[in-house]
């Protein structure tokens, strides 16, 4: 199909889908057009026009335009209406709207033997689906959000086995489950509640820990002082279900928590000192919010609607967002310089990895 039979295709896919807010409008009256490019198309409206150039019409061609592309192209959903200015003298066609696309659908990585797959990977690169691969250099923190059973702890094991290579990491296990398995496997230490002790008492031996990665942060950051170039390998700390260290536990305790995670997420970056944090919910009770505000990789699994979305995408309606059916699948967001800045459908990866560990 050519740009011109594309943009034939979707300006009579519009033309009979706004009938009702357009208020017969159409490009047939000469009342807007489209214009393709290579990253987006343009709907451009002739002014002045008998309907309201507003967010409602602006998504009411979004759920049109994604559904009338896909599989050709995936539509990247915006907050708003994304105005753009036109290179044009003529008032009537000076604006327009700007509905930004990808190639292609997002495509699940099958990987028949994982162990192999790390060895092959070159760089700090962490492949997350056929055509999306993660920097981790470029990674502040990570927070990984579902219902139970969605496969929150399948897509960790994921993460944790890409990372072991270019990362030291600290896991910290609630559960003393998948985590720990892993952990053992592969000899990492990991910090996880013990029978004779209080819930209060393994929150304070996390604290431990994170006042040393600060310790060390402070560190790194003397060295970069005097040479900026200085090249630290990666310090990764994972903490799975974190809503159950947030619930249950001295104040003081908590809020001790509390501080040392977003002073490690406010000032990790620079120094390669990162955090993947894993929960049902990721609400104000679970983690502060400057943490949230930190988090440049977003991942929701399962059940996607306003309600499960509010907390890692809260200015996010869902609507029209094409999500695969199938365990492991979402939404991602990488809040980068490379990657476009809008919310993606996500599958995960489907892997194989030793027996016993999931």
């Amino acid at each position: 199909m050519t740009d011109k039979e594309l943009a034939q295709y979707l300006l009579q896919a519009l033309n009979m889908g706004l009938g009702s807010i357009m208020k017969g409008e159409t490009s047939y009256t000469n009342s807007f057009t489209i214009k393709n490019m290579q990253n987006g198309f343009l709907f451009i409206p002739r002014l002045p026009a008998g309907y309201i150039i507003d967010d409602e019409l602006y998504q009411k061609i979004f759920l049109i335009a994604n559904a009338a592309l896909y599989p050709r192209f995936t539509l990247l959903k915006q907050n708003s209406a994304y105005f753009v200015a036109l290179d044009t003298d003529d008032i009537h066609v000076q604006r327009g709207l700007f509905f930004p696309w990808k190639n292609g659908i997002s495509e699940r990585l099958v990987i028949s033997d994982l162990e192999e797959f790390v060895g092959n990977q070159k760089g700090n690169f962490i492949p997350i689906m056929k055509n999306l691969t993660l920097d981790y250099n470029k990674v502040t923190s990570m927070a990984i959000a579902g219902n139970s059973g969605s496969g929150k702890s399948y897509a960790l094991t994921y993460f944790m086995t890409m990372l072991k290579n270019i990362s030291d990491l600290i896991i910290v296990d609630p559960k003393f489950d998948t985590p720990s398995r892993w952990a053992r496997e592969n000899g990492f230490p990991v910090l996880h509640p013990q029978r004779n002790r209080s819930k209060s008492d393994f929150v304070s031996e996390i604290n431990e820990n994170l006042s040393s990665c600060l310790n060390l942060i402070q560190e790194r950051q003397e060295i970069l002082y005097d040479n900026p170039d200085h090249e630290f390998k990666h310090l990764t700390i994972v903490i799975d279900e974190v809503l159950a260290l947030s619930e249950g536990v001295n104040k003081t305790i908590k809020e001790s928590f509390f501080s040392l995670l977003s002073q490690i997420a406010l000032l990790g970056r620079s120094t390669l000192v990162h955090t993947i944090l894993v929960s049902q919910r990721l609400d104000h009770t679970a983690i502060p919010v400057s943490v949230r505000e930190q988090l440049n990789v977003l991942i929701q699994i399962g059940n996607i609607n306003k309600n499960t979305t509010q907390f890692l995408f809260p200015d996010l309606d869902p609507e029209g967002i094409v999500i695969p059916i199938g365990k492991g699948t979402g939404l991602i967001q990488i809040i980068d310089n490379e990657h476009p800045y809008q919310v993606l459908p996500l599958l995960c990866p489907t892997y194989f990895t030793k027996k016993g560990i999931l």
